[in-house]
């Protein structure tokens, strides 16, 4: 399986990191999950194209998560592309429908399917999936493929959370904001770290990075060692990592 980090950053994207989307590849299947602003345009620098993208997968509906729905949809239109699913949580169908209730000329453009899940197992775009729903300020889902990949979407550190994620040799998780920021619905590298003692994981990789933790890296890995002693990582736009 190979896992490009394609946004890495925010609500309030820096010029290194765009808004979240994460590309999962195996064995000729292809899943985009999220969609935020910049991922159209990071699908191309990655090599894959928009062309290759059918199916999309959202862990909730929040902008920096899908604003690139409909430009994607569009471009895959305009490239000949006939098909676009999107996968979500409840309330997908009612968002893409007012999204093109706003863009009505995008209607009937293209072969366009929406479902919904819930927490559970699933499948989408030929992965068995497992999903667990998060904390955070809107309805969201953490999403497992396997013993390979687990993403938290956006949510606090729990501990249900981190035993849905133990023993994946993969997790990337939220870490949004360093720990002297007083916030609710994302984690701070300390209590990131409370979360995690104990568990068994072969990586894991920071996401969801606000500027605020820019130049601040090493004191946050510090931070999260002072209770969890796997290793950890910050993700890079555009970063491949390859597991079996």
């Amino acid at each position: 399986m190979r896992i490009t980090f394609l946004g890495t950053g925010s609500a309030m994207p820096t010029g290194e990191r765009f808004q979240t989307g994460i590309l999962v590849q195996d064995d000729g299947r292809t899943l985009l999950i999220d969609c935020g602003s910049g991922v159209l345009h990071r699908l191309q620098q990655s090599g894959v194209g928009y062309e290759n993208v059918s199916t999309i997968l959202l862990t909730h509906h929040h902008l920096d998560h899908v604003a690139d729905l409909l430009p994607l949809m569009k471009a895959r239109w305009l490239a000949g592309e006939e098909h676009l699913e999107i996968v979500g949580p409840q309330g997908t169908k009612g968002l893409v429908d007012d999204l093109l209730s706003v863009h009505d000329y995008m209607e009937g453009r293209i072969d366009l399917q929406v479902r919904e899940v819930v927490a559970g197992e699933f499948s989408v775009a030929g992965f068995d999936v497992s999903a667990y729903e998060t904390r955070h300020s809107l309805p969201c889902l953490a999403y497992r493929f396997g013993d390979l990949f687990t993403y938290s979407g956006d949510s606090e550190a729990f501990a249900g959370l981190a035993n849905f994620a133990d023993e994946s040799a993969i997790l990337a998780h939220d870490c949004s904001f360093p720990d002297d920021v007083d916030v609710s619905n994302h984690p701070t590298p300390e209590t990131l770290g409370q979360e995690l003692s104990g568990h068994d994981i072969g990586r894991v990789y920071l996401t969801h990075l606000y500027p605020h933790t820019d130049g601040r890296h090493d004191e946050m890995l510090e931070s999260i060692g002072t209770h969890y002693d796997g290793e950890v990582r910050f993700a890079e736009d555009l970063k491949t990592v390859t597991v079996e």
